[in-house]
């Protein structure tokens, strides 16, 4: 141990929010708010990194001193993958590549429905997938909510390394064919 002069570093604790190559506004202006933050730094995360896809709202940048938490953004990021195993939790768009990747990487989840995009049937497909117990659902306006009641714990792993029944039943909700 050092001295009583040595500063504590904490522990880098990253949440990742994905919106892919959509447009999702409501997402990112919502983890931009000041409660987001505060419950995110409350459950003991450091970081906050917003691929924002094609939207034209425009997160607020914070170095993560004084005691805040770190906030940086990108409109897409080749690494995206890079930044989904860094991250725990992933919050993501339903819509969403990223979630079968999360899923198979065994990070927790939480997947927010689109409400402008509700003619592909989002909030049906979340919620079936929520009722699995794999991840958490939420809707913009219910998000500060769910990251406050959000037990990481209480979530089942999904089987590692298949993400067929998750792919069926998002091709189905989507209404890709099914092969």
């Amino acid at each position: 141990m050092g001295d009583s002069g040595d500063i504590v570093k904490q522990e880098k604790k990253v949440v990742f929010v994905t919106v892919g190559i959509t447009l999702f506004d409501d997402l990112v202006r919502t983890v931009d708010t000041k409660e987001v933050k505060q419950e995110l730094l409350r459950k003991g995360y450091t970081d906050l990194v917003i691929q924002m896809g094609r939207g034209s709202y425009t997160p607020t940048k914070c170095d993560g001193e004084h005691g805040s938490l770190a906030v940086d953004y990108s409109t897409f990021s080749p690494s995206i993958a890079d930044h989904l195993r860094s991250a725990s939790p992933v919050i993501s768009h339903a819509g969403s590549g990223s979630i079968y990747e999360t899923l198979q990487l065994g990070k927790p989840l939480i997947v927010v429905v689109n409400e402008d995009l509700m003619d592909n049937n989002q909030s049906e497909l979340a919620e079936e997938l929520a009722e699995r117990k794999h991840f958490y659902c939420a809707h913009p306006q219910t998000l500060h909510q769910t990251i406050s009641d959000m037990n990481v714990e209480s979530l089942l792993p999904y089987p590692s390394g298949d993400a067929t029944l998750v792919a069926k039943l998002m091709n189905t909700f989507l209404g890709f064919p099914d092969d």
